[in-house]
């Protein structure tokens, strides 16, 4: 398996456009991966912050995130050990209440041709329901159920709550993430970066 692999499959993921009609500010696929990194965060779909610089999780969830995770920004943001590929690679516009949901081509048209690339990673986070969906089975059919069920989907992947603010109600409501699934993460982040 080759870097130069992964390059040029990044490169062309980058010019992709499947949904080009379906997206409002046009196609700016937000994706970082290097063939050496352990973690794999797969999440939604970038917001107008991240779809603006193309930084992944560049946003206050990016910001929830990485306080989840204990991780400074240089280690989040170096794709030699983070890589990071959402659902949809591209904003897909404003809902009713929120964002849309991601395009559903992206997963299947890129998905397991990056993670081919990605011989190293450990552990993988599912944040959010539509990441859930797509990769667990038997996935419970709610969030709350999906996250209290870690041990089903471990060692390897964790289910965690989008960190977005819209979320906080849930936190308030499940005060068991924090003091139950934050310390198992943040053990698993420090196992994985010994």
């Amino acid at each position: 398996m080759s870097d130069d692999n992964l390059i040029m499959l990044l490169e062309e993921v980058r010019r992709c456009c499947l949904c080009q009609e379906h997206l409002p500010l046009g196609p700016r696929p937000v994706v970082q991966a290097a063939s050496t990194a352990r973690l794999l965060i797969i999440g939604q779909a970038p917001g107008t912050r991240v779809h603006e610089s193309g930084i992944p999780w560049n946003d206050p969830s990016g910001d929830r995130l990485r306080e989840w995770l204990q991780m400074d920004k240089p280690r989040f943001y170096d794709p030699t050990q983070v890589a990071i590929m959402p659902m949809g690679f591209c904003y897909p516009g404003k809902g009713q209440s929120g964002d849309l949901p991601p395009r559903p081509e992206c997963a299947p048209a890129w998905h397991a041709k990056i993670k081919s690339q990605l011989p190293d990673i450990a552990l993988t986070l599912l944040i959010g329901d539509y990441a859930q969906r797509y990769y667990l089975r038997e996935k419970p059919k709610n969030l709350t159920d999906t996250v209290k069920m870690n041990a089903n989907w471990a060692p390897d992947v964790i289910a965690l709550p989008h960190p977005s603010p819209r979320n906080n109600l849930w936190l308030r409501k499940n005060p068991w993430f924090e003091t139950e699934i934050l310390p198992m993460l943040r053990e698993k982040i420090d196992q994985l970066f010994l």
